[in-house]
């Protein structure tokens, strides 16, 4: 579930948790109406941004705590608490306390603690929030990894675009309480439904032409070189406006002579970031394939 803040994503997370009681509708687990089934007794468990970990408990206290509580006999619950913090990569940590631990490793402890009791789906609040960046991108990898070998179903709640991308088999967009497009990561990104999703997945350019309107992803621009051939391409003409040298790749403002203006992204050619700023101010020409634009029907209301 991807959306901006105040969009609905946590509202609905907590519906499906119990934790908020619907006005109208219904919510289905496995085919069967919970709608007015307590959180307790839902075959779900959440895994929150905090941790909420218990500082006094051990490792594995912590994992055996839901067991517990559902008076699981001891012997059961230390196997499967083991077996729980094996499949987190965190086999031998057991006798440790939170506080010991990296916030990579508290976050796992977490999901150990939610998978033990075998939920039917696990709910993750934007589980991955304190977490530095680097930290962040390896734990996304981790929790797919770790989704495919438990087979449990996570409903994800994140406002980071890249984020939803990389982890989806399916993404919901939220936009004002409402659901713009739901679908696989590769369509809600190349075939946005409208100019909410467009703009808000990844960066989009929206161009209007005879009284269209259509996107095109930064990435499928070409600055064309001089005499080369554009044959099936869609070209334009322009000023570079804007160069933001990035690293791997840079991003170039393009005013369009027809009107308008494209970000493009390349990857960088350039040896230093001085020789990329110095394209500021050069005549360009942009060329795209037509197959790599998607046309808006923005008739359709956001947030319906």
């Amino acid at each position: 579930m991807l959306g901006p803040s105040g969009s609905g994503k946590t509202t609905t997370l907590r519906l499906i948790a119990g934790f908020e009681r619907p006005d109208a509708g219904v919510i289905e687990l496995q085919g069967s109406d919970v709608s007015q089934i307590p959180p307790y007794s839902r075959n779900v468990n959440t895994v929150f941004q905090d941790y909420a970990l218990f500082p006094h408990m051990t490792v594995r206290e912590n994992v055996e705590y839901g067991l517990r509580v559902k008076k699981v006999p001891k012997q059961e619950r230390a196997k499967r608490a083991e077996e729980a913090l094996e499949m987190v990569r965190l086999s031998g940590y057991g006798d440790r306390r939170p506080g010991q631990l990296s916030g990579g490793q508290r976050q796992r402890v977490a999901l150990a603690r939610a998978i033990v009791n075998r939920p039917a789906v696990l709910l993750l609040d934007e589980p991955l929030g304190a977490l530095d960046l680097k930290l962040r991108q390896q734990m996304q990898f981790e929790l797919k990894q770790i989704q495919q070998e438990v087979g449990i179903t996570f409903v994800y709640v994140t406002h980071d675009q890249e984020e939803a991308l990389t982890m989806s088999d399916r993404v919901a967009v939220f936009n004002e309480g409402g659901i713009e497009q739901i679908g696989p990561p590769n369509e809600v990104y190349e075939k946005p439904a409208n100019l909410f999703v467009a703009g808000f997945v990844g960066v989009s350019n929206v161009l209007e032409r005879d009284g269209d309107q259509f996107t095109v992803r930064p990435e499928k621009i070409r600055l064309l070189d001089d005499g080369e051939p554009t044959d099936g391409y869609h070209v334009e003409t322009g000023t570079i406006a804007g160069v933001s040298y990035a690293g791997m790749i840079t991003r170039v403002r393009v005013e369009l002579d027809a009107g308008g203006e494209l970000q493009v992204v390349r990857q960088n050619l350039e040896t230093t970031s001085q020789d990329a700023l110095e394209q500021q101010g050069r005549k360009v020409r942009l060329g795209w394939r037509k197959e790599h634009t998607y046309a808006i029907d923005d008739t359709k209301e956001e947030g319906s």
